[in-house]
């Protein structure tokens, strides 16, 4: 079993019922050139075989741990999964998405030179041509890259306490989470590169399904 050293970045991947993706998301997390990570994978009231799945990872490698609480919504799974981690800078992954490799180093590597930013969006790839609800104006759609991308997310976690987390909203906590940042000051940047995360949107994804109420 591999024991690391104390982990630089927690990463927190919630999931509902994505047996049939989330090993594809785990094993980019455990390619990362980057090894000071921590995974988090907070199971938000599944009924598949993902803690089955996911038991022969976590015997191997101890950074993976796993969680399971009722079905209460992407933001406050994510929000279970930071305060169930301990590292000095937080980011995110969708059970449908990947890192590829070098992800977490370049994003360590942006916080490190610039030490006044609190918080990172951007540099995706993948399914890019697409376009979702607007944050503001729900009936009006808007291209992805004009949107903050919660799995590009990567922050400091003083920021992520002092804002209480995502809100407990049905659509795009991650928007609004970036807005009041910046209503209270932090540093945030977005960024075009590297592009280093890969967005693949699934047919149950929020961003494919929501509707305006």
């Amino acid at each position: 079993m591999l024991f690391p050293d104390i982990p630089v970045v927690a990463v927190i991947l919630p999931t509902f019922n994505r047996g049939h993706c989330i090993l594809s998301a785990v094993a980019s997390v455990v390619q990362q050139t980057f090894t000071k990570w921590e995974l988090v994978i907070v199971d938000d009231g599944g009924t598949d075989n993902t803690a089955e799945l996911l038991a022969p990872l976590m015997e191997k490698d101890s950074r993976i741990r796993y969680m399971k609480q009722r079905n209460r919504g992407a933001p406050r799974a994510r929000n279970a999964g930071m305060d169930n981690s301990c590292s000095e800078f937080v980011t995110f992954i969708d059970s449908d998405d990947l890192y590829l490799p070098d992800h977490l180093a370049s994003r360590v590597e942006i916080m490190r030179r610039n030490p006044s930013l609190d918080l990172l969006s951007g540099g995706f790839s993948g399914d890019t041509d697409i376009y979702v609800p607007d944050y503001r104006d729900p009936e009006n759609m808007v291209h992805i890259s004009e949107c903050i991308l919660c799995g590009t997310m990567f922050g400091d976690r003083r920021m992520f306490e002092e804002l209480d987390g995502f809100a407990d909203i049905a659509y795009a906590e991650d928007t609004d989470l970036w807005q009041r940042a910046l209503q209270h000051g932090f540093n945030v940047r977005k960024i075009d590169g590297p592009e280093t995360y890969v967005y693949r949107q699934s047919d149950d994804s929020i961003t494919r399904n929501f509707t305006p109420p």
